[in-house]
């Protein structure tokens, strides 16, 4: 079987079983944010950096990398459907915004919302492969980290070497050895999406894979959503939804 939550855990850097319940324990004990160790470790924390990576690890050990696409995903377009102002996004705004256009930070909201069963934002944690909507949000973060150029044959050699050591299985490790050799293909990526909530959910993934703090992150993210078919208000919102969790 391929366990694409367990994939998308040790991707953010929460880890899975025994270690996930490691990382919700040690939280309990250290309210005010991780130190480091495995918690803070996977393929974010090594392809963004400490700070970025702990954020995710932070939040998917709480709730779970699948369960924090889909909650964010969904919040944004309920809020988006429902006519609601963006969350701290520049007035106006008609492009996918970068964390440098957007006004001060809001306080980090309590809680990511539950997505119901039966939503078209539910993803299926566990197949018979990797032929899966949860290994396709596993692929928007590695083409995203792909975006600025910088991971090049000596850092895609380190992170094999990473990928050697976590939790996951042989079909897993391939599929994600698989994704790091492939050519940036927004094509292929945007394919994935069978619907529109699954559109959401794949640029959610691939915010959360970058820091956008360069011009080839912003433009790459601006053309996702635009490939995408993603309303600019409604990239408002996804963007107003990660930085109330504190992501962006």
């Amino acid at each position: 079987m391929f366990n694409a939550s367990n994939l998308i855990n040790e991707v953010l850097g929460a880890g899975s079983g025994a270690n996930m319940q490691k990382g919700k324990d040690y939280l309990s004990k250290n309210a005010g944010g991780l130190a480091g160790g495995a918690v803070a470790g996977g393929l974010a924390g090594y392809m963004l950096g400490s700070k970025k990576g702990r954020k995710m690890a932070k939040k998917t050990v709480q709730y779970g990398g699948l369960a924090l696409v889909a909650g964010l995903a969904f919040k944004a377009y309920k809020n988006w459907q429902g006519g609601r102002p963006p969350g701290q996004t520049t007035p106006g705004q008609t492009s996918a915004p970068a964390t440098s256009h957007m006004q001060s930070s809001p306080p980090p909201i309590s809680e990511i919302p539950s997505v119901p069963r039966d939503s078209a934002f539910a993803v299926e944690p566990e197949t018979e492969n990797s032929n899966c909507f949860g290994a396709a949000l596993v692929s928007a973060m590695i083409a995203a980290a792909k975006a600025d150029g910088q991971i090049d044959g000596a850092e895609q050699d380190a992170i094999f070497a990473k990928i050697d050591d976590l939790s996951l299985s042989n079909d897993e490790k391939a599929f994600l050895m698989d994704q790091l050799r492939r050519p940036l293909d927004i094509d292929s990526l945007v394919a994935l999406a069978q619907n529109k909530e699954q559109a959401v959910e794949l640029y959610v993934a691939s915010l959360m894979a970058i820091e956008v703090d360069n011009p080839a992150e912003q433009g790459y993210l601006g053309m996702l959503a635009a490939r995408l078919s993603l309303e600019p208000e409604l990239v408002e919102h996804i963007h107003g939804s990660m930085a109330e969790a504190a992501l962006v």
